[in-house]
């Protein structure tokens, strides 16, 4: 008996190493085929958040291929109106930030520095001398030299980088257009392959996480939208130059809970400070983020995002930042579906824990006291407790 315990134990031990051992394979592929797979998961991304919306046109009794027509056509006319909108106003605002620099630099050396050394009683305006710089430099020639070897070796293959990235911008649209037809093909291969015992766990794990990701990012996206919309025409109304590229910049950011408004807020009240000097223009930027976050604390996510994805702000913002760490834009893109599954898998895991012996223990003893136990004929043997069988006989 105890053998075959131990040999049980070993076969489960070997089964869990194997699966180690297959996960740290495929991120380890994933690490080194990186830049090749970023395509492939925009694509999946929008083939699986357009899928819905394609099983809805079916039902309502449109062919797989008019549905995906048309949900790629929507997709493809909305991203075109976007570009034709932003991209000229995202164009003057470069431009004016370009124009203004000087006016930031003089800022920053002539107010911002002695502000802080005032405060810090520390010299920094030293490091900002230029004739300090190019001392620095000379001492570091070497260092600096090395550094250029490797800019223009960088610079050299630029063309490379650039190529790349142009086939991935012509990918996207291709791939995204065949996930979309295939979507519930590739779902049913990928369900053939569980095996059957854990199929309705494995379906339930996966719904839960597709409809929390999916809410999630769907919501999410409109709060960007909005916010994005909101903060950029709230500063461009106070009259900052560049409040359009802050707002736009601050909406994106958004997706990383906190650091959205909080950036946009630095941005704008140092806008305000180069542009206008005075706080009265400040308190407007103040006020432009502060009624953006009670409209989108109050309803903008509640109504859209509510708590579909169910992980705190600071584990998105740990899966954001570890992603970008370990697989760069890739990790990144993936850190929240990935985190999304973890955290239903860790949900399942809770249920299994709360519902096994090792939290709930072993069944409590029935204590009766003795006087009872005798009249009722139950035998007390040492600290257990026994029934003679008379006890029902006599009752």
């Amino acid at each position: 008996m105890n053998d075959t315990k131990a040999l049980g134990d070993i076969a489960r031990f070997v089964r869990r190493l194997q699966w180690a051992l297959v996960a740290l394979a495929t991120g380890w592929l994933v690490w080194l085929m990186g830049p090749i797979l970023t395509p492939f998961v925009v694509a999946a991304l929008l083939g699986w958040l357009g899928d819905p919306l394609v099983d809805r046109l079916e039902r309502a009794g449109r062919s797989r291929n008019l549905s995906v027509i048309l949900v790629f056509a929507l997709m493809a006319l909305l991203l075109a109106l976007s570009l034709l909108i932003l991209m000229p106003m995202l164009q003057r605002q470069v431009a004016t930030l370009v124009q203004s620099l000087p006016h930031y630099r003089d800022w920053f050396a002539e107010t911002a520095v002695p502000w802080l050394e005032q405060r810090t009683r520390l010299e920094l305006s030293t490091w900002l001398d230029p004739e300090y710089l190019i001392e620095q430099l000379r001492v570091h020639w070497e260092r600096a030299g090395g550094f250029a070897t490797t800019a223009l070796g960088y610079l050299s293959r630029s063309g490379f980088a650039v190529f790349a990235m142009v086939a991935n911008v012509v990918l996207i649209p291709v791939l995204t257009f065949f996930f979309l037809r295939d979507w519930d093909v590739f779902v049913e291969r990928a369900a053939s392959l569980v095996p059957r015992d854990h199929l309705p766990v494995v379906s339930r794990l996966a719904e839960e996480s597709s409809e929390m990701l999916g809410g999630f990012l769907r919501g999410q996206f409109t709060v960007m939208l909005v916010l994005g919309a909101m903060y950029g025409i709230g500063l461009w109304a106070i009259g900052l130059d560049l409040g359009l590229l802050i707002g736009i910049v601050a909406g994106l950011l958004t997706f990383v809970p906190y650091l959205g408004p909080a950036s946009g807020l630095i941005f704008g009240v140092i806008a305000a400070l180069v542009q206008y000097g005075d706080w009265k223009h400040v308190a407007g930027v103040l006020a432009v983020f502060g009624i953006g976050q009670v409209i989108e604390s109050y309803w903008l996510t509640p109504k859209l995002v509510g708590d579909r994805i169910g992980l705190h702000p600071v584990a998105v913002i740990f899966a954001v930042l570890a992603g970008g760490q370990l697989f760069g834009f890739l990790g990144m893109l993936l850190a929240l579906p990935v985190a999304a599954v973890a955290n239903v898998l860790l949900r399942y895991a809770h249920e299994r824990y709360t519902q096994s012996r090792l939290y709930a223990g072993r069944a409590p003893a029935i204590v009766v006291p003795a006087e009872r136990a005798t009249e009722s004929g139950i035998v007390i043997v040492g600290d257990d407790v026994e029934d003679d069988g008379e006890g029902e006989d006599k009752a």
